[in-house]
């Protein structure tokens, strides 16, 4: 396994005013947990951050490092769903209907 490996599907998460980001690799989910307000960090987050580290050198699988981190982004309400986020987008909307469906049959 390679230091900051991608993840297989990125965390979508809200920044600064509401922007969906895609947080791609651990070494990413790392430098977002290290940018959190000092004010708002808790043992759960110094727990995930310290798994993201640990991804990055490779002790720690990536997929961990990932569920740990979308779960602590859902707790603390700024991971994206995805359904509901891109469900207005005609492009996005169109590749996720049935092949039946888009051909009108």
């Amino acid at each position: 396994m390679a230091p900051s490996e991608q993840f297989e599907n990125p965390v979508i998460i809200l920044t600064g005013l509401g922007h969906p980001t895609a947080i791609s690799s651990n070494m990413e989910a790392y430098m977002f947990l290290a940018d959190w307000p000092v004010g708002k960090r808790d043992a759960c987050h110094r727990f995930v951050m310290e798994t993201c580290l640990a991804s990055v050198r490779s002790d720690v699988e990536a997929d961990l490092a990932r569920a740990l981190f979308a779960s602590w982004c859902e707790q603390n309400d700024v991971l994206v769903d995805t359904d509901i986020a891109f469900a207005g987008r005609p492009e996005v909307a169109s590749r996720r209907r049935s092949p039946s469906l888009a051909n009108g049959t």
